[in-house]
């Protein structure tokens, strides 16, 4: 086993984006700045078809990252492109309203030093500073509970690593998912008997929603999407009891108002149920839109 301090691997990381002029710049200068050896690292930057100022900006750090271009919609798709340029043996991936922390890579590549492990999640925090709702979010990005105790465990891309041998072992990003495909290539990786393993050093901020209007909208958007990887996986899931969203749902929407009522912290509370509000309704409306329910 090589030591933590030696192991620098070749990385690519790889950052898909959207309209991102307003936060584009920070994430850039962030892996910049990277605590990790230059010639051991690659920024790949796939601009997803953007209409605002993105192009202008990447085009401006054309010297030290590598700018890509990707037509189809998705992040799936934009990753999928930035893969099939990747020299690295490591590819880390970030997105472009994260700021990484100047040590993030050096912590999250250590795990992948053990040939068992498919898949490294770091920690993701919000962005400082941050009012109640933001800082609510890294609940809902909690990586620990992601990996450690939910089951299947699942990844999300903004804070992930893996050897790239893996994911070309198991299948890149499916980009039929326009949500979720993080979720769906972790149970893909899952399935093939890799560990997947919580990095808390390797720390990233995120710029979370500020309002209890974006929480809804961001549960909703994590129910819709979820049905669809459920139902691809739905032999995996039940191994772990997951049940297809049913008619039941109605009645799991209202213990959600009952838990807000039990809980101590109120904002929390109203949090969590401007969140699970939207993801019931999200789940509800995907289970009709992908046949995926019982009556």
């Amino acid at each position: 086993m090589v030591s933590s301090s030696a192991y620098l691997p070749k990385v690519s990381v790889i950052v898909p984006v959207y309209n991102a002029e307003r936060t584009l710049e920070d994430c850039i200068n962030s892996l910049l700045a990277l605590n990790y050896p230059k010639e051991n690292r690659e920024l790949i930057f796939v601009d997803n078809a953007s209409t605002d100022g993105t192009g202008d900006i990447l085009s401006q750090g054309r010297g030290e990252i590598k700018t890509l271009f990707e037509g189809k919609k998705g992040s799936a798709a934009a990753r999928n492109r930035g893969l099939m340029s990747a020299s690295g043996d490591v590819v880390a991936f970030t997105d472009s309203d994260c700021v990484a922390d100047k040590d993030w890579l050096r912590k999250i590549v250590v795990p992948l030093q053990d040939d068992r492990v498919g898949i490294v999640g770091g920690r993701i925090l919000a962005k400082r500073p941050c009012n109640k709702i933001e800082e609510f979010g890294e609940a809902i990005h909690d990586h620990n509970k992601a990996i450690n105790e939910y089951m299947p465990p699942y990844v999300i891309t903004m804070n992930w690593a893996s050897r790239l041998s893996v994911l070309n072992e198991v299948g890149l990003f499916d980009e039929r998912f326009i949500r979720g495909q993080d979720v769906d290539l972790s149970w893909r990786i899952f399935r093939s008997g890799y560990k997947i393993i919580y990095e808390p050093e390797a720390i990233v901020h995120h710029g979370n929603e500020k309002t209890l209007s974006g929480l809804f909208r961001e549960g909703y958007v994590h129910g819709f999407a979820s049905v669809r990887g459920l139902k691809k996986h739905k032999d995996l899931v039940k191994q772990f009891g997951h049940r297809r969203f049913s008619v039941r749902g109605y009645h799991a929407l209202s213990l959600s108002f009952i838990d807000v009522v039990r809980r101590k912290n109120p904002h929390d509370s109203i949090c969590y149920l401007a969140f699970n509000l939207g993801k019931n309704i999200g789940k509800i409306l995907g289970s009709m839109r992908f046949l995926y329910i019982e009556l």
